[in-house]
């Protein structure tokens, strides 16, 4: 199956309408805050010889430091938008972006085949992902690391939507990065938490190893708290 068009054409929409300015987008934080902590939980776990893939990549912040860590990285995302921010900031020849719908099957595995097995890592696609898409996407990660990559996922709870919620009915109204976010028809923290570890071991993933975090966004409160989003990662592997 592949996604809707209306959710493709949300993420276009969404994307189209963001500037290049870091921290734009909600989930924009600095690579310290996620990436970084992110790839000392996955580094032990992994071969950095190998290339990682970075799926939902966005504006490719996080596709450009995990570059720092591993031989390379590609930043894919479903929204054309999102690869063209990715593509205009300063990359070397150790990253690249493309578009990837990950429910096409037949894309992702010609990715495989190019790569051969890599490493994934994966910021908050599934929780938002539609509903009937998101066995695609959990198979997506096990079909791109095959026997000998390794993944880091990372998933909202459903504790986020209780700061969402708070966040949007704040006396003067949710910030503007994340009004755009509810604008555009997008629908964070949408799986339930038992969910997420089904879909993982339905696609054929061993847990290596998890935890609790929190993924920091760039939005603050109006009493200038961060917004923190409670999450729970995976270090996962074929079977």
């Amino acid at each position: 199956m592949n996604v809707s068009d209306n959710y493709r054409n949300a993420w276009e929409s969404y994307w189209r309408e963001t500037s290049d300015e870091a921290g734009e987008a909600i989930w924009d934080c600095d690579p310290a805050l996620s990436a970084e902590p992110h790839s000392a939980l996955l580094l032990p776990h992994a071969d950095a010889e190998r290339t990682i893939v970075d799926l939902g990549c966005g504006n490719g912040t996080t596709t450009r430091y995990l570059a720092t860590r591993f031989a390379r990285a590609v930043g894919v995302d479903l929204s054309h938008a999102a690869v063209e921010h990715a593509r205009r900031a300063k990359n070397d020849d150790t990253v690249e972006f493309q578009q990837l719908d990950l429910t096409d099957a037949g894309a992702v595995r010609a990715l495989h085949e190019r790569l051969g097995d890599a490493h994934v890592y994966m910021r908050a696609v599934i929780h938002q992902s539609e509903p009937e898409a998101r066995p695609a996407v959990a198979a997506a990660v096990a079909g791109i690391i095959g026997t000998e990559g390794r993944a880091f996922v990372v998933e909202l709870t459903s504790g986020s939507r209780d700061v969402l919620r708070r966040a949007a009915t704040q006396p003067t109204g949710p910030g503007p990065k994340l009004q755009r976010v509810f604008q555009h028809g997008l629908k964070p923290a949408d799986a339930d938490d038992e969910e997420i570890p089904r879909l993982l071991d339905a696609a054929g993933l061993t847990v290596l190893a998890e935890g609790a975090t929190s993924l920091p966004q760039t939005e603050y409160l109006t009493d200038g708290t961060r917004i923190d989003l409670p999450a729970r990662w995976f270090v996962l592997a074929g079977r």
